[in-house]
């Protein structure tokens, strides 16, 4: 067996014991809006590596931008404390997501746009390059308007796009890396991606920017 197949196998097993069903997105799903890039459901085995260098407690809310079918929401419903929501243009997937996360009081998901969206009650943003740059640096700026304490932004597959948050007063970057494959026990590396995946993790602290 491909051995690549073994790890989507492994996030399909986990889908069903979090939720009941599968979290792939169809292969033909459409771009709900221009700006916006097609859903990809996060490997279990890359948000594992992401939170571990992410402070996650029970009073901590994340919302994970452009959501999909949940998957970031069923990682924090059965391995972190804490709240999650996902935000989602496309009706038909929030469907999805609204049909498998009613089971769990934590979690919440919402269709619409994220420009539209008041952020003040997060202390966590998920982007699994959700959108283009331009749409980015818009999110960037609402973020700054809009929170009043700290806050932790984590982007995967950035795709170079840092240069969209740096010199912007209040942002530190904490932790990046790139990631290509799952890591077995044995220190096998199965690759999952046909290049390095880069990621960042961010704080945006509101104080910082007023004092500038």
């Amino acid at each position: 067996m491909d051995r690549r197949q073994t790890v989507f196998e492994a996030d399909a097993r986990r889908d069903w014991e979090v939720c009941g069903c599968s979290l792939v997105c169809d292969e033909n799903a459409r771009v709900a809006a221009p700006g916006a890039h097609e859903p990809t459901p996060t490997p279990y085995f890359v948000l594992d590596e992401l939170f571990l260098h992410v402070d996650f407690d029970k009073d901590s809310h994340l919302l994970d931008v452009g959501c999909g079918t949940g998957r970031v929401l069923a990682y924090v419903a059965s391995r972190l404390p804490g709240r999650a929501t996902g935000i989602e243009l496309d009706g038909v997937l929030v469907a999805r997501v609204r049909a498998w996360a009613q089971r769990y009081p934590r979690l919440d998901v919402r269709c619409g746009n994220v420009l539209d969206e008041p952020l003040a009650p997060y202390t966590h943003f998920y982007l699994f390059n959700p959108f283009d740059t331009e749409v980015l640096v818009k999110f960037l700026d609402k973020v700054e308007a809009e929170v009043m304490r700290p806050v932790t932004l984590i982007h995967m597959s950035d795709n170079g796009e840092r240069y969209a948050y740096l010199g912007r007063p209040g942002w530190t970057l904490v932790q990046e890396g790139s990631i290509q494959g799952c890591r077995a026990e044995d220190g096998s590396l199965t690759p999952v991606y046909g290049c390095p995946q880069t990621w960042a993790i961010w704080t945006y602290v509101p104080s910082m920017r007023k004092n500038y």
